[in-house]
């Protein structure tokens, strides 16, 4: 039965090894489970024809019981009426019918023991179904973190990203800043010595005025002692 057979196969492997090269797993899980859902729904009628055919042969076999007992219901009501050939009859008409009576028990046992081998496996089926919907509710919820984690990840490393950004800004920014202030201090350099040269020039005409009073005094002093 090619339906068993797969299910066997399915329910002796791990799911999740079957999915390790699925590039979507969530799908590939959901389409076995539809598979098994459908190989299910046949297993399931196979069970129910092999109960019918068991429900069947339980009937016949009744019914060919109860002919059997109506056989000797009629054979001894015609020994008590005095008909021996009546009786004789109807106790002929039963020995075929327990004849096939036999027949009918082996094929109803045959059919109870089949019915109840399907009905165990189809049982069985069940229960490994609702374990593979509890364990692919869980591959599914981890699929599901993993992509969340994924997705965390990437935003992690954009941020990473975002963050060297930042530093490479900071490092401009601080460039930018002591480029400034090395501008600043040539400027206030060039300013001393633009002072220092005016100062000194402004001396030399400051000196000018005392040289020339000096020599005033001089001359009129010669004068005075007559030199």
């Amino acid at each position: 039965m090619g339906i068993l057979t797969r299910f066997k196969d399915i329910m002796a492997s791990n799911v999740n090894a079957l999915l390790d090269k699925a590039e979507d797993p969530e799908k590939m899980i959901d389409q076995y489970m539809r598979n098994l859902q459908s190989d299910l729904g046949k297993v399931k009628a196979e069970t129910a024809s092999v109960m019918a055919d068991e429900s069947r042969a339980k009937r016949e076999l009744d019914e060919n019981t109860a002919e059997i007992n109506k056989m000797q219901a009629y054979a001894e009501k015609a020994l008590q009426a005095g008909n021996e050939d009546d009786a004789r009859k109807f106790l002929e008409k039963k020995a075929a019918l327990s004849k096939t009576n036999e027949t009918l028990q082996k094929t109803y046992d045959m059919a109870a023991a089949n019915s109840a081998k399907m009905r165990q496996m189809h049982d069985k089926l069940v229960t490994d179904m609702n374990s593979l919907e509890e364990r692919r509710n869980a591959i599914k919820a981890t699929v599901r973190a993993a992509k969340a984690q994924k997705d965390m990840n990437k935003m992690t490393s954009k941020t990473n990203m975002t963050g060297d950004s930042m530093a490479a800004f900071d490092r401009m920014e601080e460039k930018a800043n002591r480029m400034l202030d090395e501008a600043n201090a040539m400027d206030q350099l060039n300013q001393s010595e633009a002072s220092e040269s005016v100062n000194d020039l402004a001396a030399k005409y400051d000196a000018a005025p005392e040289a020339s009073g000096v020599d005033d005094e001089l001359a009129a002093l010669k004068a005075k002692m007559g030199l």
